[in-house]
């Protein structure tokens, strides 16, 4: 069933896993807006009633997951927008968990935990 009307912005420098996240989502009838740095998601929150929630990885170049977060906290409807942090360093992911997202995953991300989480937000 299509989840219609508001996307996951999947937010990742690696493409491969960005691309990867995107399609097992778009499978399961998720649209999704991609990324590759957290100044290319900033574009998206413009829109914020666009997006129901946001898969994002920390380390990235241009603008980490870490800056990302602090520009999405300076507006309200954005702020509003729930966080899935997914990280290779799960002590960064744990690090994350305390500023606000909803959940934080390590990479590799198990699909079906992905989906289960996704489906709570979107």
């Amino acid at each position: 069933m299509p989840h219609l009307g508001r996307s996951v912005l999947v937010v990742d420098d690696d493409e491969d896993i960005r691309g990867a996240v995107a399609t097992f989502l778009e499978l399961h009838g998720y649209t999704v807006c991609e990324a590759s740095n957290g100044r290319e998601a900033l574009h998206y929150l413009a829109d914020p009633e666009r997006i129901c929630l946001i898969l994002l990885d920390l380390f990235m170049p241009e603008m980490n997951g870490w800056a990302f977060r602090q520009e999405q906290a300076k507006d309200a409807r954005a702020a509003q927008i729930p966080v899935i942090v997914i990280s290779a360093d799960s002590a960064a992911a744990r690090q994350a968990a305390s500023t606000g997202v909803i959940a934080a995953l390590t990479k590799p991300v198990e699909f079906d935990t992905l989906l289960d989480v996704v489906s709570q937000h979107c």
